[in-house]
């Protein structure tokens, strides 16, 4: 490496005859925005009394681009700001400028987990238990009612608790707002709080302010803003007189003065709240799919107690009572009420298990859908990439005697070592040792960059020689206008093409240029500027964001890049991570595929894109809403509060490390670790943690049917009146024991799962009903043989023989063996739903098994000594006992044999079923969306835990909020239309004349 210390020997100076031929003026096309014009607003300013359509139509007024002084007018204020009547009166108008969060009464929460079809059929059978039950001379079932009262707490209890520890999106985005600030009222400068602002108020702000509200600015001095939460964009965006400031935003230099145009939810960070708040009555995917099998359930437990009804009490001549003992054994049997508590559970533990690879679950549900995610959208600053200014040390560029290494070293040089803007940091902290930048020289003078010059200079001591030399960086039409030595043609069309290869790469250019100074003088003139280099500053990715994207894909997620940076950066960050550039700005959103291209629709085209770039939150909310309605569980990451809308609406919001308290809020998971990478660890996670939710649902419907279907065929056929209580001990046992599924060893799937009720009814049907099959058959030969009494000398203490060999239907001892029976191959069925091959091929947890044991030693425990008064039970022998083990065991080792005929007929039918309808629907063009009938979304909204009725409840005696909440036709808009609000309700309450 060549040493800068070292004199080197300058280009030739440009002048002689080439001088006397005019140069061409060339320009630079540097990476950057394209400047907006300001516009007047095409209407006559003069009738200030401007129709509602007239405001909405952007293309007639648009707050964020028309002149300053129709802003002045269309607001009527003046540079000299409001009096404070005229400021009262405007807030009474527009409201606080601050977000409004609805509270929820955390009674009335807790109370809505009790809010759903299984909950209601429970709470029906506690009533009957307490209430109905109270004939034939009998007391109130207190037991069956105490029993069913606790199931119901726990799960409200564990629910409620699982919610409340959620963030709240909304609050954070409100706590975020900047709490004071600096306006002119009454002609002079004061400090209100920022809730007090108006649209018309002058504001002031300068370096390190919050920017309040949404202003034009009427004087700027030196502005660079930080707005990468809110848009997403890597650099501080330079402002000059004119230019919009966003609320929320950071002023990172300068000061200035603007009008202020929208507050509040008109704004542009109050537009990302409001959409965070959008969704807040949706139902979730889990609750979705726990109606459906709470429907199925109903469905079975409805048609057998109608059966009852219509058979026992006209056929059968029962009782009140004696019929109403019979119904609650099916409904306290057939309903998986511990459901919403078991499925809690498993989420919860595995909630800790995520938490160990640094993913914090807000939202305790998003694990389940996690799992079937299928497209992750995510945000590029801060996600993707670093969100830190590098320095491409492979694509620096050479015009002089300097080398690469030299060039970034006198960039260095020309840089702060001391409150550095982003570019000086980068620079700087490109050098293997950041100290070089000042070390061999002596500073002598400095100039920082500002907007006017769009470049910094350093005049130094070089220690080795004592020569005085200058260097200076900056925009590269800006420091080739600088130098006079070494700029030839050929120079020049090396420096544009080198320029114009970095613009369309979405790297922004840094030129620099060196000259030295024959005096002592640090002020004064140099032998002139040469070109020495052009750097190229880019947001690197972070180290693991490429392999942690390959990972995603190899588990069938596709990855799509959703940025509000511009589509040259984005497209360069796509092909360093290997995402792809088949990328489009956001504009396609509203505009739609070009005619007669490849993309017949814009959901075609969202498909088919790599990403999107120049995004604003509606954007990156409506991508993520179209990808739901094409049937996709989607994810969405991201940092900024610009990044809160989506992550609200995509079925798992995920806020990256650094993620702003907005993001935080309104994610589902929350990453404590730099990277992408904890999101494979998550995505494998959840997946393991849905195929322990899949097992138990398939166990918890066979469960039900065999429950409904066996004791309702006893019913009919031997009038057996099993005791409710002891159905309820069986609940209790299995749901204890079931709870360790939350740790069981599961292998998660390589594809995204999906919940496909079809199997698990299938699947349901056929356990429970060759389970109603073993139990039946045991009955009857106790009832109609002598079999066991024979064979192995035990017998029934209550039986009486009527007629020589008829036995007691309902003996107290026979009640015991069935209760036995059914628990134990009840339990014993989650050894082979868990499994996809023989039961024995996959090792359970030890928890599992050991929750087996127990639970098994309890019921045989109680089998063999309860001789309980309150319930129509007694002890067995210990030769009843084996009897039933043996028999259950005999009947278990066939249940593998129904499973792998299950998968070979009905389940193959059912899958390659799917799979036509999937290829029918494709090759029709129409796109794959997830449909359900009425009666489907009516049971869906049932499940919801935010009740509907419960709210209006609330809001009538007294409890939330009633503020009104903005129009969704205002929130799709992709401009600042909300802005335009502020003169709409100026026009229609116009000043009072003073």
């Amino acid at each position: 490496m060549s040493d800068p210390a070292v004199e080197k020997e300058a280009g030739p100076a440009a002048g002689g005859e080439i001088a006397q031929q005019e140069p061409r003026k060339r320009e630079y096309k540097d990476f950057g925005h394209e400047e907006e014009k300001p516009t007047h607003a095409k209407v006559d300013m003069a009738q200030i009394e401007l129709k509602a359509e007239d405001l909405y139509d952007k293309e007639k007024v648009d707050l964020e681009t028309i002149e300053i002084e129709d802003v002045f007018t269309l607001l009527q204020c003046k540079d000299t700001g409001l009096d404070s009547e005229e400021a009262q009166r405007r807030l009474g108008l527009f409201g606080p400028n601050k977000l409004e969060a609805e509270e929820q009464n955390p009674f009335l929460q807790f109370l809505s987990f009790m809010w759903n079809p299984l909950s209601w059929v429970m709470e029906a059978a506690a009533l009957v238990a307490i209430a109905l039950s109270n004939g034939g001379g009998r007391a109130p079932d207190w037991p069956d009612f105490v029993g069913i009262v606790l199931l119901l707490l726990v799960n409200s209890a564990i629910g409620f608790y699982e919610e409340r520890n959620a963030g709240n999106a909304v609050k954070a985005l409100m706590d975020s707002l900047a709490p004071k600030a600096r306006v002119r009222r009454d002609d002079k400068w004061q400090e209100i709080d920022s809730a007090d602002l108006v649209p018309g108020d002058m504001i002031a702000f300068k370096i390190g302010d919050v920017v309040p509200a949404d202003c034009r600015l009427t004087e700027a001095i030196n502005v660079s803003i930080d707005q990468a939460a809110l848009t997403g964009e890597s650099l501080p965006q330079s402002k000059k007189t004119g230019d919009q400031c966003f609320s929320g935003s950071t002023c990172k230099q300068g000061e200035a003065e603007g009008v202020v145009i929208s507050t509040g939810p008109n704004t542009f960070f109050g537009r990302a709240a409001s959409l965070v708040g959008q969704d807040d009555d949706t139902t979730g995917h889990l609750q979705k799919i726990l109606a459906q099998i709470g429907s199925f359930c109903l469905i079975a437990i409805g048609l057998f107690v109608l059966l009852e009804i219509v058979i026992l009490y006209p056929a059968f001549h029962y009782s009140y009572r004696r019929g109403l003992d019979n119904i609650l054994v099916l409904l306290i049997g057939g309903i998986p009420i511990a459901m919403p508590t078991v499925l809690s559970v498993t989420l919860a533990v595995g909630a800790q298990q995520l938490a160990k690879h640094k993913a914090i679950v807000t939202r305790i549900t998003a694990i389940e859908e996690l799992a079937g995610v299928t497209i992750l959208c995510s945000d590029k600053t801060g996600t993707l990439t670093t969100n830190k200014l590098t320095i491409d040390k492979n694509l620096v560029k050479t015009y002089g005697p300097f080398s690469a290494d030299d060039v970034m070293l006198l960039a260095a040089y020309a840089s702060r070592t001391e409150n550095q803007d982003a570019i000086d940091t980068c620079v700087v902290g490109s050098l293997a040792d950041p100290k070089k930048a000042r070390e061999g020289i002596t500073l002598l003078d400095f100039k920082p960059f500002n907007p006017v010059d769009k470049r910094t200079e350093i005049t130094y001591r070089e220690e080795s020689t004592g020569r005085l030399k200058r260097v200076t960086k900056g925009m590269t039409g800006i420091i080739v206008d600088l130098c006079s030595r070494n700029k030839t043609e050929e120079v020049e069309n090396r420096l544009e093409a080198d320029v114009e290869e970095f613009a369309s790469r979405g790297l922004r250019a840094l030129a620099v240029a060196y000259e030295e100074l024959d005096h002592d003088d640090p002020e004064g003139e140099g032998n002139g500027f040469e070109l020495i280099g052009l750097l190229a500053i880019f947001d690197p990715p972070r180290d693991d964001t490429k392999q942690t994207i390959d990972d995603a894909i190899a588990l069938g997620v596709k990855v799509k890049m959703v940025t509000g940076d511009q589509l040259a950066i984005a497209k360069e960050t796509g092909r360093r991570l290997g995402l792809g550039d088949h990328m489009y700005p956001a504009k396609v959103l509203k505009d739609g595929p070009t005619p007669g291209g490849k993309h017949l629709t814009l959901d075609e085209m969202i498909m088919d894109a790599d990403g999107f770039a120049g995004v604003f939150p509606e954007h990156k909310y409506e991508i993520v809403k179209r990808l739901q309605g094409l049937g996709h569980l989607c994810a969405m990451t991201g940092d900024g509060a610009n990044d809160a809308p989506a992550l609200s609406r995509a079925n798992v919001g995920i806020a990256v490390e650094g993620a702003t308290d907005a993001a935080r809020g309104a994610a589902d998971i929350v990453l404590t670790e730099p990277g992408l990478s904890t999101i494979v660890h998550a995505i494998k996670g959840s997946r393991i943690i849905f195929q322990r939710m899949r097992n138990y649902s398939i166990y918890a419907c066979a469960v039900t049917i065999r429950i409904v279907v066996c004791f309702a065929i006893l019913a009919f056929a031997y009038k057996f009146d099993f005791p409710p209580f002891m159905v309820l001990i069986i609940a209790l046992l299995n749901d204890g024991t079931i709870m360790t599924l939350s740790v069981d060893r599961v292998l998660p799937s390589n594809t995204p799962d999906s919940w496909d009720l079809a199997e698990i009814f299938a699947f349901a049907v056929a356990y429970g009903l060759f389970l109603t099959l073993s139990t039946v058959a045991l009955v009857i030969i106790i009832l109609e043989t002598n079999f066991f009494e024979d064979k192995f000398g035990v017998h029934l203490s209550g039986h009486d023989y009527l007629g020589g060999f008829r036995k007691d239907h309902n003996d107290r001892e026979l009640h015991m063996i069935v209760y036995l029976q059914v628990a134990i191959i009840s339990q014993a069925l989650i050894f082979v739903t868990r499994s996809h091959g023989f039961f024995f091929m996959e090792r359970p947890s030890v928890a599992l098994m050991a929750a087996f044991c127990i639970a098994q030693l309890i019921s045989s425990i109680i089998a063999a000594y309860a001789d309980w008064g309150f319930t129509e039970i007694r002890g067995i022998s210990g030769g009843w006992i084996g009897i039933v083990w043996v028999w259950n065991i005999i009947w278990f080792l066939p249940l593998d044999l129904i499973k792998f005929a299950m998968k070979a007929t009905i389940i193959k039918y059912l899958r390659e079923r799917k799979q036509r309808q999937i290829k029918e629907v494709v090759s029709s063009d129409v796109p794959l969306t997830r449909t359900t009938s009425r009666a489907a979304s009516i049971h869906e909204s049932l499940y919801s835990n935010r009740v509907g009725f419960l709210r209006r409840a609330a809001r009538k005696v007294g409890f939330g909020n009633n503020a009104p909440r903005m129009s969704q036709n205002e929130l799709k808009r992709l401009g600042s239309i909300q802005a335009a609000h502020s003169g709409s309700v100026l026009a229609r309450n116009p000043s009072r004349p003073h």
